[in-house]
């Protein structure tokens, strides 16, 4: 039987030789066991709570392509701690015909599935649970809960016993100048864009990484983001603001706001920076000017469940060519580079009117894109690439093929000898055992094989221009339902659109997103364009990502 091994320890278990060791048990299983392994996935450091893991998802792929029938691990807890992830895992698995092991339950069931889950959930819940009474205990004898805030430094000593004492702080004064400074200039009248400006001229360093922004000082008022809205400056300790929920589709935190109520305060004064009529006066002028053109009400409890569109055409996929940042609206009318606004460590003065990126975007993907020549020689290029790709896998397709034939050959050849009376049943048991399990195996990978890869008919660059037209004219329907489709599916195409200063303004070089393209062209144009984004591709888009991902890039052009 062929095997893969799984491996995992997290964030609670920081030892990398935990890998080495559940690989171990799992071999010394398989050797007993008469298996062989041909795979070994693991993940690093990396928590159990979310599928979002590249050794997961690996396996997962491995088995979908039939490359083995037992999945091993040292325990359930290491495939995952959550109960609807860990049923994903056990309804594919079963799927693909491939059976969950592990050393600590035996062959996994669907008992297993659930009280186990359940278990793993309680646990994560209950982790979870006892780090914030933990934090909250540091935070109430006036030591931080985490995390360090621009203007101090972490103390690192040790205590009696020789354990590391946490959550002591004290103040940098060199940041602290800083902060400082960025208080007074605010008060004063400076905007948060033009305090960033001096401080990267200067050569200032900014927190973390990287230079300094409007968000970095401005913040988020409402959340305690930003230095302007740090109250550890005045010598006030606010905890619990804010909570994280995992999204379960992305795996990614999202933070949402704890009721004021909730919140845990304490007094700090020993490192307050910024003198109390000082911040008085910089928290007169942020309630007399508004800080965001985001006039959505945030305090709501539903806000988090708003469905967020682009507000125009290609938000977000224009880029700055000097610097790399994005191109957004710097006026009702003007596109411009949001680094050279807001941080000022870009030369690229440069300004587009909206109108006239998206008719000029528009018509290169009508009449540009997918030009029938080169698409035929693309078409040719590409068959080539799957075939070289996948010859592995047609080889494997075959051999199991002949063999099966073989065997079934075989299994006749037994039975005519053992009507002819020239062998005894216990041999015909014997063999007859042997050549049925090979036969079983042979059957279950053909039937999980992968088909060969698709064809791309040559008019495909044809119709192409045809759906872009039809887009084209939905994007000026009565109807915004239809507008908004043609919007996501049109947004698919693109990757991202370049802009670059030159001597005639500025040149937009457009990079198109090849799986979205030829979907479209091969009349998938109705799928939820934002599946290419979610990184969930049909089998389609998957052959053509990977031969995208070797070297072909058909799918770029200059306007």
């Amino acid at each position: 039987m062929k095997v893969a091994l799984y491996a995992r320890y997290s964030s609670d278990n920081q030892r990398d030789a935990s890998i080495a060791d559940q690989l171990r048990v799992c071999r010394t299983h398989v050797e007993k066991q008469g298996w062989t392994v041909v795979e070994e996935y693991t993940d690093h450091a990396i928590s159990g709570a979310s599928l979002m893991r590249p050794g997961i998802q690996a396996l997962i792929a491995g088995a979908q392509r039939g490359r083995f029938q037992i999945v091993l691990a040292e325990a359930m807890d290491r495939l995952s701690r959550d109960q609807e992830d860990i049923a994903g895992v056990f309804k594919r698995m079963n799927y693909a015909g491939v059976r969950i092991v592990t050393l600590s339950e035996g062959e996994v069931s669907h008992l297993h599935v659930g009280l186990k889950g359940t278990m793993n959930a309680l646990f994560l819940k209950d982790l979870a649970e006892k780090t914030h009474r933990g934090l909250r205990g540091r935070v109430e004898q006036g030591k931080s809960g985490g995390g360090n805030a621009y203007g101090y430094d972490v103390v690192r000593r040790l205590d009696a016993n020789g354990e590391p004492i946490r959550g002591d702080r004290t103040i940098n004064p060199a940041e602290a100048e800083v902060v400082r400074r960025i208080f007074r200039d605010f008060a004063a009248g400076l905007g948060p864009r033009a305090i960033a400006f001096r401080l990267n001229e200067e050569g200032i360093s900014a927190p973390g990484s990287g230079a300094w922004g409007f968000s970095t000082i401005n913040g988020n008022r409402a959340r305690g983001t930003g230095i302007l809205n740090n109250e550890m400056y005045v010598g006030k300790l606010v905890w619990n603001r804010q909570r994280f929920i995992k999204d379960p589709d992305t795996g990614k935190r999202q933070a949402r706001p704890n009721p004021e109520s909730e919140w845990v305060v304490q007094e700090v004064p020993e490192l307050r920076i910024v003198h109390q009529e000082l911040w008085d006066a910089v928290k007169a002028r942020q309630a007399s000017v508004s800080a965001s053109r985001d006039t959505r009400d945030t305090s709501s409890p539903d806000h988090f469940r708003e469905k967020r569109r682009p507000r125009y055409l290609f938000s977000g996929l224009s880029k700055c060519g000097c610097c790399g940042g994005g191109y957004s609206m710097i006026s009702g009318t003007l596109l411009g580079c949001s680094t050279a606004r807001n941080k000022g460590t870009c030369d690229n003065r440069t300004n587009m009117r909206r109108e006239e990126l998206e008719r000029r975007v528009l018509d290169a993907l009508r009449h540009h894109l997918m030009n029938p020549d080169l698409f035929a020689e693309f078409c040719t290029a590409f068959t080539t690439e799957m075939n070289r790709l996948r010859m592995e896998a047609s080889a494997d397709i075959g051999a199991a093929e002949l063999e099966l034939k073989r065997v079934e050959r075989d299994i006749q050849r037994l039975m005519d000898l053992y009507l002819s009376e020239a062998i005894s049943i216990e041999t015909v048991k014997e063999r007859g055992s042997r050549l049925e399990a090979r036969k079983a195996e042979l059957t279950e990978f053909l039937a999980t094989a992968e088909a060969p890869p698709p064809l791309l008919h040559p008019q495909m660059a044809e119709f192409y221009h045809r759906q872009l037209a039809r887009l084209h004219d939905m994007l000026h329907s009565e109807l915004e339902e239809k507008r908004q489709e043609a919007a996501e599916v049109i947004r698919s195409l693109i990757e991202a659109i370049i802009l670059t200063p030159s001597d005639k303004g500025l040149q937009i070089d457009v990079r198109g997103d090849l799986a979205g393209i030829l979907t479209v062209a091969s009349g998938g144009q109705t799928k939820t364009p934002a599946r290419f984004r979610t990184g969930v591709r049909d089998a389609f888009a998957s052959q053509v990502q990977m031969v995208a991902g070797a070297g072909f890039e058909p799918a770029a052009f200059r306007l």
